[in-house]
Formats: structure tokens, sequence, C-alpha cells
């Protein structure tokens, strides 16, 4: 018998000062039986940071060429492509060609997948962000990880504090160019 998804519901309230984006978030994830919680989570931060008209969650494994999330315009064309971990070269050119911007999470130390991804061809490598979560507030929000959860996320100077059942979880976000 096939596992099925779990789904997560997090009402989160946002506020992104170095955006200037305050939301309050009704957001349901699913949970392929594959996905680690680390993944999920980091997806979740991810939507957080990227919030904007448009987001929108993939179709996730059952499309496999798209991203994890993806910001469109009015007219369906993507303008930002959002990967989480350490996709591999082809889908890194791929995605370049079909974003104006695209952006890597990572919620792992990503010096060993930067060295791998820095040798090949990827269309606009230089234009390629990469922003890390650092590994302790996301093993700290998995801790706490429920099916449901609400949560205030806020972001100031590229720190994060997340306040959930009266705990503050925090950590840097730390951006780099993937060339």
């Amino acid at each position: 018998m096939a596992l099925t998804a779990t789904i997560y519901n997090f009402d989160v309230d946002l506020a992104d000062a170095d955006r200037h984006c305050y939301e309050t978030l009704a957001l349901r994830m699913a949970r392929h039986p594959s996905e680690s919680e680390e993944y999920l989570v980091a997806r979740l931060l991810a939507y957080c940071l990227e919030y904007t008209d448009g987001i929108a969650f993939s179709n996730g494994l059952s499309d496999p060429g798209e991203p994890a999330l993806s910001v469109r315009d009015l007219t369906g064309a993507m303008r930002v492509w959002v990967d989480i971990g350490g996709p591999d070269a082809a889908r890194l050119h791929h995605a370049s060609k079909s974003a104006n911007r695209v952006v890597v999470y990572t919620h792992k130390d990503p010096t060993q997948w930067l060295r791998q991804v820095s040798s090949e061809r990827i269309h606009r490598a230089r234009d390629i962000e990469v922003v890390s979560f650092e590994p302790t507030m996301v093993a700290a929000l998995v801790g706490r990880l429920a099916r449901r959860m609400a949560m205030t996320v806020s972001v100031a100077e590229r720190h994060m504090l997340v306040a959930l059942d009266g705990a503050v979880i925090e950590g840097g976000l730390t951006s780099r160019g993937l060339a």
C-alpha cells in the first residue's frame, strides 16, 4: 500500500521589516513521505521570506520539472523560481532560463554542494542567489513541528525570529551567490 502525504496547517503572522511585508497567512502544506521534516520547514520559511502576490507551492513530486515555490505574474509567466536544498546544475540551468530570478534556500551547510555545481555550466550562474538557514534554527523548529501550528515570523536585517508555543527560535540568514 502506498504511503500518502501528511497535511500540515500553519497560521503565520509575518513581519518582514527588510521587505516591508506584513501579512497574516493561512498555509496548508503537504509533506510527501520521502520529504524530510527539515525540507518541509525550509519550504515554509522560504515561503515566508519570498511572500508576495502570485507566490505558490508546486505540485510537488508529481511535477518534478517545477520549483518548490514560484512567483508568477498575472499572465502566468514565472518571475521567481525558488528551490530548496541542493538542486543539480541541470535544474539550475533550466531554472535560470525559466525565470528572471532564481533563489535556492538551504537547510544544510551548502559548501560541498556549491563546490560541486560551481564547475558546471549554468545559465546566468552569477545571478543565482543561495540563502542558508542556520541548521540549529531548522532543527529547533523540527523539534516543535506539529500538524497544526500558529506562529509569528519576524525578519529584520537578515535575522529571523519564529515565536510559537511560548518559545522564540532565532537564526541568521546567510546569502551568497552561486558563482
